[in-house]
């Protein structure tokens, strides 16, 4: 499904989820501009791992699909104020190692027009 706005709106968002479940690398990069940044939920920093430019978030979201195949954002609800925006989920699903992922998260974005500039995922630590 392509979305085209002169500003981001939530059926965009709802369209990046439905890209996001279906794995689509294409279609989720469709949102995001050249110059885009996504700071992964993990990394050295406190801010996780800070990927920047379409190629590099592209690899970083593959890697995610790789780690855990069926992985899907359930339970989601969006929030725009100007060019910022907020979209909670539900993330589940196996990692290749065979571990059960379940937890709350939320993105947090930056929009340039229709087209992301900023991502910022947070997931719950979820102590088994």
């Amino acid at each position: 499904m392509t979305v085209q706005h002169d500003t981001m709106s939530i059926e965009a968002l709802d369209a990046i989820m439905d890209a996001f479940n279906a794995h689509d690398l294409d279609a989720i990069m469709a949102f995001f501009s050249e110059d885009c940044t996504f700071d992964t939920s993990r990394g050295p920093d406190p801010w996780g791992q800070r990927l920047v430019g379409k190629q590099a978030v592209r690899d970083g979201l593959a890697a995610r699909f790789s780690g855990i195949p069926d992985v899907r954002y359930d339970a989601d609800r969006h929030w725009i104020n100007g060019n910022l925006g907020v979209s909670e989920w539900l993330v589940t699903g196996t990692t290749v190692d065979g571990k059960t992922v379940r937890a709350r998260g939320c993105d947090l974005w930056e929009f340039r027009g229709d087209k992301i500039v900023r991502k910022d995922s947070y997931w719950k630590i979820v102590d088994a």
